[in-house]
């Protein structure tokens, strides 16, 4: 029972984080997607790039092999070689598809397994719980660059600015009740 309450939440939290870059993606146009502060910081398609490697490496065959997969190319990620959104989306895609479909293979028979990633022993929690700070993280820098990118402009993704005293209002006048946090922003589509 706590092993599929971990993961349910893991799922939730992961998919509330990829809905938090397509917000932001969705406010940005093309050229925004790939802007660059300077020649050594990252684009938020650069950005994507890397998340996307990451993922690919990590949960392809997850359980059997090492998260460090010696096809993948890191240094590569940072190249900012992304063509237009369509191949960014597609990257964003894989990866996150490639996260979900080896989540749905753990369970309770393999649970206990031992992860390794660069020949380092982690448990499935330890593995879970290292790429759920890794990609919000990013999805962070995503969100900042959005933000400055947009500036007047930008939609919130949470409660607006000047708005907090109004949502928790709202919250303190309902029963109390177990849920997790995400569920009002995935189930109505907000952020």
């Amino acid at each position: 029972m706590l092993i599929n309450n971990y993961l349910e939440s893991v799922f939730k939290q992961f998919e509330y984080y990829k809905m938090i870059g397509e917000k932001t993606f969705a406010q940005l146009s093309d050229a925004e997607l790939f802007y660059q502060y300077n020649p050594e910081s990252n684009s938020i398609a650069t950005i994507v790039k890397h998340i996307s490697g990451n993922m690919l490496s990590r949960w392809t065959d997850f359980l059997t092999t090492d998260g460090e997969k010696d096809w993948r190319n890191r240094e590569a990620e940072f190249d900012n070689d992304v063509k237009d959104s369509a191949e960014l989306m597609l990257l964003w895609n894989k990866g996150w598809d490639c996260l979900f479909t080896a989540l749905k293979t753990v369970n309770e028979d393999n649970f206990e397994q031992i992860i390794y990633i660069r020949n380092q022993g982690h448990s499935i929690t330890e593995a879970i719980n290292r790429q759920l700070a890794h990609y919000p993280y990013h999805i962070g820098q995503i969100v900042f660059l959005g933000k400055m990118l947009k500036d007047k402009d930008w939609g919130s993704l949470s409660i607006p600015h000047g708005d907090s005293q109004k949502y928790n209002g709202e919250k303190f006048a309902q029963p109390k009740t177990k849920a997790h946090f995400t569920d009002e922003f995935l189930n109505k589509g907000e952020g």
